[in-house]
């Protein structure tokens, strides 16, 4: 007699095939349930072939052929806080002020200056070109942060949430086309990664444009200037163990100092010299760009340098709402910002030899000294800005599915969003020194910066557009005229930037390349696993059906198994029938299922299904910007009638054993890079937070 569950070749119900990967990882859409497997943990690691594609009678029918009974399905939340909207006070604004707009304060540090000197590189600069270059910035920050960010962009949240991932995820809600949705989140991905360039950039400039201060005061000290910079460097990416919890609390009052003083230093300049306020006028930045027709091209290659930051306004929308960053923005750092740089202007005008620094010289002698301390720390407080967004950028597209599964550190108990990527983290500080030994000062890697953020501007207004026009309805002519107005600025912005590809320009692009090429193999290689998943599997209606009339030992506990296809059995079930020929007389099947919006809707964090007695299936709905944490929605289950027990459950994953099909569906040299990013990705245990010792691994083969 043989066990009606486990055919007589010894693998549950049907003949050894490729295998499936489903349960072993990877973050998928809520059409494509996120897979949840491997475990990197102790227990049983016994591999061995897929579970059959043969197919049982009629699934969802009992034995005798009779259609089953309904189940009982019930949806309730699981670790889902309650968002409420903070009032806009002082605190608020401070922190707003600490995290939101380090980057883009640090820019006069060496926006006004690279912008004069593709002029002065040329000719002799006259006074009306200053004004010029002084009312290109004006406007620049006018056009590009206040009304396209502030007023327009800022418009477009989804559920709270800011940033290129959301409005790429709200754009691919009001797309019907698939084709459209595919588009639209290559458009998404390109601009990440442009944004992962800024990463890397942005500590090199602002660090090292901060320390080339001390030359000002010190000529003697020019060869410290690197080893000083990298040392900083080091030293900022070394503490990012720690959290930005623990040393957040000093960053609004710096930022708040830091902003002030570039608006004293500036009106002080401004009071010598009041006729640089003519600059506010538009005409004598169209008579720049008219005047020198090609060379004006080039300026706003660096002009552009004033709006690096811009998207971090967006990005952060979610975590301070929208008011604070507004207010924050057009009443006090857009004010000082324009002090500095008319200040920088009035300066050069007057002393033409001022040029070497405006920023530092625009300072009393006896400041000097003490601006360079207090610039070095607001860069590196813009650095760190830049280094907790691209860890939450990280995390997101991990949750997406277009990043393999990272190590991912919580640095503080109460605050979620709080984390630390150390493999991210090393990338980035490597990244960033190299830049620094590279260039070796922060005019050279004024060129590579430029194009990083003008790409990323591109890619949210494409989404913009699409947004604007399906989400708030607007008529096609006003969202031409809007965004089309936009697209040709940032258009002319990128294109002038283009050109400094040979100088510098290639570092982000060559980057933005191999990351996309990197996170579209993933998402690929991920989705031929998942396809052979549902090819290979047995339907679970048929198992859940001719379950009651196997010999299956049923033992006392609580056994989870990770599936990433819940109408499917996982293999590490059938794995663990043939060669323990047990089962748990309580089993969930867990599902974790990734949405592709910033966090799972209140009420529908967890599904849970009655398959059979103490059988059930658990489906976990987690958004892009939300950490799954298994065992702590899975205790959510007892207060909802099902017997869970924490202590007691073990947790069966499988281990892929990914291997080339005989006819492969992806090429060798992408397959290469795709096994490249599996084996240095994090075991399931560890990215869901479930206990290592409560973990069984069974492997399973995969051919792709």
């Amino acid at each position: 007699m043989t066990d009606p569950a486990i055919p007589p070749n010894g693998t549950p119900n049907g003949p050894a095939t490729s295998g499936s990967a489903g349960d072993a990882g990877g973050s998928a859409p809520a059409t494509t349930p996120a897979a949840t497997g491997p475990a990197g943990a102790a227990g049983a690691n016994t591999a061995g072939s897929s579970p059959s594609a043969a197919r049982a009678a009629t699934d969802g029918h009992k034995p005798d052929g009779n259609p089953a009974e309904p189940r009982r399905v019930a949806e309730f939340d699981a670790d889902q806080p309650q968002h409420t909207t903070a009032p806009v006070g002082f605190a608020a604004l401070l922190t707003v002020l600490g995290v939101v707009y380090g980057d883009i304060g640090t820019s006069p540090l060496y926006a006004f200056r690279s912008t004069v000197e593709v002029i002065s590189g040329h000719h002799q600069v006259a006074p009306w070109e200053i004004m010029g270059v002084a009312s290109l910035i004006f406007w620049t920050l006018i056009l590009v942060v206040t009304v396209k960010y502030v007023l327009l962009i800022m418009r477009a949240d989804h559920n709270g949430e800011g940033g290129i991932l959301a409005i790429m995820s709200l754009a691919q809600r009001v797309s019907s086309s698939a084709r459209t949705r595919l588009v639209l989140a290559m458009v998404g991905i390109v601009g990440t990664c442009l944004f992962f360039g800024d990463g890397i950039i942005t500590p090199a400039i602002s660090v090292l444009s901060a320390v080339e201060g001390v030359e000002i005061s010190i000529p003697a000290a020019h060869d410290l200037v690197i080893p000083v910079a990298v040392l900083v460097i080091i030293s900022l990416f070394s503490v990012q163990w720690l959290g930005t919890g623990r040393v957040g609390t000093i960053f609004g009052p710096v930022m708040l100092l830091w902003f002030g003083t570039l608006g004293g230093v500036g009106i002080v300049e401004i009071l010598q010299h009041p006729h640089i306020l003519l600059a506010l006028s538009p005409t004598y930045a169209m008579e720049f760009v008219f005047y020198h027709g090609r060379l004006s091209f080039l300026a706003l290659g660096s002009v552009v340098l004033c709006v690096t930051g811009a998207e971090a306004l967006y990005a952060d929308m979610g975590h301070f709402g929208r008011a604070p960053i507004r207010w924050a923005w057009l009443f006090f750092v857009l004010p000082m910002l324009v002090l500095n740089y008319f200040g920088q202007a009035a300066l050069v005008i007057a002393d033409p030899k001022a040029l070497a620094n405006p920023f530092f010289l625009l300072c009393p002698h006896w400041m000097q000294g003490p601006m360079v301390v207090l610039s070095t720390l607001a860069t590196v407080i813009a650095s760190q800005a830049g280094i907790s967004g691209g860890f939450s950028m990280c995390r997101q597209l991990i949750q997406l599915g277009y990043m393999p599964r990272l190590r991912i550190t919580h640095t503080n108990a109460e605050e979620e969003g709080q984390i630390y990527l150390p493999d991210f983290n090393r990338f980035l500080a490597v990244g960033a020194v190299l830049l620094v030994l590279a260039f070796r000062s922060s005019d050279a890697l004024a060129s590579a910066y430029g194009i990083a953020v003008t790409g990323t501007f591109i890619c949210t207004s494409i989404l913009a557009i699409v947004v604007f026009r399906r989400h708030f309805n607007w008529p096609a002519w006003q969202v031409g005229a809007v965004f089309g107005g936009f697209m040709l600025l940032d258009g002319t912005f990128f294109t002038a930037n283009a050109l400094k590809i040979p100088d510098g320009g290639w570092v982000p692009v060559l980057l933005g390349c191999t990351l996309t090429l990197m996170m579209t193999t993933w998402k690929k290689g991920r989705g031929l696993i998942i396809a052979r998943q549902r090819q290979d599997s047995l339907p679970m209606g048929s198992f859940i059906a001719r379950l009651p009339q196997s010999r299956t030992i049923r033992v006392p506990g609580m056994a989870v198994f990770m599936t990433s296809t819940p109408d499917f059995v996982p293999p590490c079930l059938l794995h663990n029938l043939r060669h323990n020929k047990i089962l748990h007389d309580h089993v969930l099947f867990v599902t974790v299922q990734n949405l592709d919006q910033p966090e799972a809707e209140r009420g529908h964090r967890v599904t849970v299904e009655e398959l059979a007695p103490d059988i059930y299936r658990v489906i976990l709905r987690y958004g892009f910007m939300e950490m799954p944490n298994i065992p702590r929605a899975l205790e959510e289950l007892r207060a909802n009638g099902v017997n869970f027990d924490a202590l007691q459950a073990s947790y069966f994953t499988s281990r892929e054993l990914i291997t080339r099909s005989s006819v492969p569906r992806m090429s060798r040299w992408r397959m290469s890079i795709f096994m490249f990013m599996f084996r240095n990705s994090t075991s399931s245990m560890e990215f869901f937070r479930i206990p290592p010792d409560r973990v069984v691994e069974l492997g399973v083969k995969v051919a792709i």
